[in-house]
């Protein structure tokens, strides 16, 4: 037994391999970002090097994304697909070596004179020992890559659970920074339904004292319409980004969160390191999940390459035996069997060259899959490199847009009162003035949400779940 064992040692040391070799596929995308806006900035650090809190300084955000982590159901479910992973992972680690199990067994039956040539009688036998059912030699690695296979899948499924924790993060915080801007903007709605009133009230005034015609009054009535219809919109849209971050983290928005920051508040550290394209094969888990995928999909191969080839199999016991229960253990009872079997392919009508046609396709499609996640992730990033050049540009000019157009208004104003002009100009003006406060407001909520893609985008980390 002891030179089997060693046997069976060598065989599975000496297994032969016949998955493809993993070569990483080439970068389908350029060596770099677009110039014009990847140039990193004095000081930027790698976004996978910085903490949540480092990027993101709303305490209220923080705790938002950390309780979507630990209650958000789709959350729950990815990580239960580890654990279903990792299961099925061991039950395919475990054919790699032999099982042994214990057996015992008594029989007890009458012969017949005719069967035994002698008078009928009783006979007993009784049995106990260990057993190795029919165990594989993998000699062409058939069980090996499958195991492999099973723990890439694995793997793949970790870091898919840390991309979707990624992707809840991100989406925990543009629901939260659109729930910021429908507060913001209501209230903005409300003070300028609030002085448009008062205008309505003076305006009213001024028709009963003939000072003004009927025309400018209704005027005055359209431009605080208008106010009250943008702010019912408003309204309803924030009830509604009020539900979705309800979904997103798993219940209802607690009454005790911290103090939300204004939107302009919103971003903390602003210089992240873009870096190159190929950092991103590190840093992001989807790429890494996808490459895992693939990985796996080379392994199962190998092992339709073995199915090819015989397959040798050990079976063996070890024990006692006896005709008397009270003589079973003993030197007189041990009895043992050992012996290989061969399964030898023949002929099976082009399953196993279908079997192997599979895998190649399915290794053709993993290839696929990942050259897209790369090229997805390319985009994003590019895509949230372009948007911190240019939306703090866009922030700067709205910002002045809204101070001139404030001063407009108040020169209308003025000129109206003193009987330059008639109050359309008023009108527009003040319409002119509360849609680019508005647009100020909407721009500043692009800028933090940018932000946010930015750092998910170059594979960040969320909030750690206390």
């Amino acid at each position: 037994m002891g030179k089997s064992l060693l046997f069976v040692v060598l065989g599975l040391l000496g297994a032969c391999q016949l998955a493809p070799e993993h070569i990483r596929p080439a970068l389908p995308t350029e060596a770099g970002y677009p110039t014009e806006y990847s140039i990193d900035q004095v000081g930027s650090q790698a976004a996978h090097q910085l903490n949540w809190h480092e990027v993101f300084v709303d305490p209220k955000l923080e705790v938002l994304v950390e309780t979507a982590l630990v209650n958000n159901r789709d959350m729950q479910v990815a990580v239960l697909r580890i654990d279903e992973a990792r299961a099925a992972y061991r039950i395919q680690h475990a054919s790699r070596l032999p099982s042994v199990s214990g057996t015992a067994g008594a029989q007890r039956g009458r012969t017949s004179i005719a069967a035994s040539g002698v008078n009928a009688g009783v006979a007993e036998s009784y049995t106990a020992g260990f057993a190795i059912p029919a165990f594989e030699l993998d000699f062409w690695g058939r069980v090996h890559n499958l195991s492999e296979s099973a723990l890439r899948n694995y793997l793949a499924t970790v870091e898919a659970a840390r991309a979707f924790q990624l992707s809840l993060a991100r989406d925990v915080a543009l629901t939260y920074l659109a729930t910021l801007e429908a507060e913001e903007r209501i209230a903005l709605a409300e003070r300028t339904v609030q002085a448009r009133s008062d205008q309505l009230r003076i305006a009213h005034r001024r028709l009963d004292a003939g000072v003004t015609s009927e025309l400018e009054f209704r005027q005055a009535e359209t431009l605080l319409t208008q106010a009250q219809a943008e702010m019912a919109g408003l309204r309803l849209t924030h009830a509604q980004t009020n539900n979705l971050l309800t979904v997103l983290i798993g219940g209802p928005l607690g009454d005790d969160l911290p103090m939300p920051h204004a939107l302009a508040n919103q971003v903390g550290v602003s210089a992240l390191s873009a870096g190159l394209p190929s950092n991103l094969l590190e840093s992001r888990p989807d790429i890494r999940a996808s490459e895992e995928s693939l990985i796996a999909a080379r392994a199962n191969i190998g092992a339709a390459r073995a199915a090819f080839f015989p397959s040798i199999q050990l079976t063996g016991n070890t024990g006692y035996a006896s005709t008397e229960l009270d003589a079973l253990i003993g030197e007189d009872g041990r009895a043992w069997t050992f012996g290989p079997s061969i399964n030898l392919p023949i002929f099976d009508f082009g399953r196993r060259r279908a079997s192997l046609d599979v895998a190649k396709a399915r290794e053709h499609i993993a290839v696929a899959r990942y050259e897209q996640t790369v090229q997805t992730a390319f985009r994003e990033v590019a895509d949230a490199l372009a948007g911190r050049r240019y939306l703090a540009a866009q922030v700067a000019a709205q910002e002045r847009g809204v101070v001139a157009q404030r001063r407009l208004s108040e020169l209308a104003q003025k000129r109206y009162s003193e009987g330059v002009v008639r109050y359309l100009e008023v009108l527009d003006a003040e319409r002119s003035l509360f849609a680019a406060e508005q647009a100020l407001l909407q721009v500043r909520r692009i800028e933090a949400g940018n932000h946010v893609a930015l750092y998910i985008a170059l594979g960040g980390n969320p909030p750690k779940v206390q």
